[in-house]
């Protein structure tokens, strides 16, 4: 496994545990999923020599966002 990998599995560990200990935390869900996301897609393009392939996978995870969020 790549440590790419490893480093964006270790980050979306912490944001879950972040998101169920919402309220000892004092900390909001939706910030903490945000945090999450950006932190993750960020190790991504940083990793990766493609710069072509990172932009779809983004684009296309933002439609899907996008698509849940306006209907």
């Amino acid at each position: 496994m790549p440590l790419y990998a490893i480093i964006i599995l270790i980050i979306f560990i912490t944001g879950y545990i972040a998101i169920a200990f919402e309220q000892p935390l004092r900390v909001n869900k939706a910030a903490s999923a945000l945090i999450t996301g950006v932190l993750c897609w960020t190790v991504y393009i940083l990793s990766s020599n493609d710069v072509h392939a990172v932009s779809e996978s983004l684009l296309h995870g933002f439609g899907d966002i996008a698509s849940i969020l306006f209907f």
